[in-house]
């Protein structure tokens, strides 16, 4: 299928193009209680990955649960680029890729969404090469690529990087990368899902140590198993993978996203509100839900995969440092930040994970918050109240936490920097307006 192929298919799901967020503008009025039901979206992170599993297999593969977002659509495009046929109906987007017509991944595509590098291990382990240039993404840190390479480099492929792009073959006969023992220096999600899904086909077993735990790894490590693939201890800091010669095909459901139930979860805590969440899987809420009971919320479950929060008579103040899983997630920091500016006392947020990662921070403080920073530190003193202010996304978890914001604050926030918002969250202001916010979108 040829990219505009691609193009068509993907975009008659209602995902905002790069075009449509653009110049478009969010009003956010403060001040109404929320209430009611929100649908959870499938999980961006895993949505990703999983597309670029696919290239492990030349049969079709059939994706469910996949959310509507431009992130999504440009994962379409790199695989399109590369020969795949994609068609998507609603939330079941069917993949196929009986032959690569390239093994190159284009720079205006990658240059534009980091996931997109995930294609360099599946690549490499089904045709031997690849060439995938240096990812873009949100600017939120160096987020370096030298644990895939040198992962890649274990299981005996010739790796370098020339003009910003790394170039990967398999040298010998066999045409396979070989299993062994990896360790990585840090638990990248990242570079364990890279080298795991380079692991499927290579000959041996190969051990990824120090593995990254994160829900998302375990979704790709079970799509890989509804291939062929032979994995083990997904969840854990101890993955094996016992190499196969091929994969088949998977009709597979993706997980719901963590991070998109975090945010309304703190939506409901922001504006006191009681709101119930479904489907989410509770297990990978746990720091979240500890953080918002400390806060001074409770969070039910009332099914095996829903869940309801109460708010407290006050916000009270915490001390949250961002970690890998199964510690406090970066993903939702931002988020946070927005609920305690807001709250009672003196509150620390530290970020570990990514060093770029507070830039919000003036943002809210436009709003009327009190955070001074102190190196990858914020001081959030509680504020009784947020005014409105125009105010700029920039990144996508920061997008969500000015939404937040703009809840609580008195009068209309205008946000604008969309197309960051749009990359990780699916109607975000639809699913507000129906739990009975005041938000709405305009072109600038």
């Amino acid at each position: 299928m040829e990219d505009t192929a691609i193009v068509t298919s993907i975009h008659l799901s209602n995902s905002p193009t790069t075009a449509d967020t653009g110049d478009a503008i969010l009003e956010v009025t403060g001040g109404s209680s929320l209430s009611g039901q929100v649908a959870i979206s499938g999980a961006k992170n895993s949505a990703l990955v999983v597309m670029a599993a696919t290239l492990l297999t030349s049969q079709p593969c059939r994706l469910r649960n996949v959310p509507h977002l431009v992130d999504i659509d440009r994962m379409g495009e790199v695989l399109s680029a590369l020969g795949l046929t994609l068609n998507r109906q609603d939330q079941a987007l069917e993949i196929v890729s009986p032959t690569l017509t390239t093994t190159q991944a284009p720079y205006d595509l990658v240059s534009r969404l980091r996931a997109s590098f995930f294609v360099i291990g599946p690549l490499l382990a089904r045709t031997g090469m690849a060439q995938v240039p240096l990812p873009g993404g949100c600017a939120i840190g160096a987020r370096p690529v030298e644990l895939h390479v040198r992962g890649l480099q274990a299981m005996g492929a010739n790796v370098h990087i020339d003009h910003g792009t790394v170039h990967a073959y398999i040298p010998g006969q066999t045409g396979r990368l070989r299993g062994t023992k990896i360790y990585l220096d840090y638990p990248s999600v990242g570079a364990t899902e890279t080298l795991m899904m380079a692991a499927t086909l290579a000959q041996g077993e190969t051990i990824i140590e120090n593995a990254a735990q994160e829900p998302e790894v375990i979704d790709l490590a079970n799509f890989c198993r509804a291939m062929g693939g032979r994995i083990r201890g997904a969840g854990t800091n101890t993955i094996r993978i016992v190499g196969t010669h091929e994969l088949h095909g998977a009709d597979y459901e993706i997980i719901p996203d963590r991070i998109e139930a975090g945010t309304f979860l703190v939506a409901a805590a922001i504006t006191r509100s009681s709101l119930s969440l479904a489907p989410v899987v509770p297990e990978h809420l746990t720091a979240i839900v500890a953080k918002l009971q400390e806060i001074g919320g409770q969070v039910l479950l009332e099914g095996p995969n829903q869940v309801r929060y109460q708010p407290g008579s006050r916000i009270l103040p915490a001390t949250i440092q961002t970690g890998p899983f199964p510690g406090f997630p970066t993903d939702m920091q931002a988020q946070f930040m927005a609920l305690l500016a807001h709250g009672d006392g003196t509150s620390l947020i530290s970020e570990t994970v990514f060093e770029n990662r507070l830039r919000h921070v003036a943002e809210l403080n436009r709003m009327g918050a009190d955070i001074r920073l102190n190196g990858n530190s914020a001081i959030i003193n509680g504020v009784p109240r947020l005014s409105a202010a125009p105010v700029m996304a920039t990144d996508l978890r920061a997008s969500a936490a000015l939404v937040l914001a703009g809840l609580a604050a008195e009068g209309t926030t205008v946000i604008q920097g969309l197309h960051h918002l749009d990359r990780g969250y699916h109607n975000l202001e639809g699913k507000l307006q129906r739990l009975g916010a005041k938000i709405t979108r305009h072109r600038a």
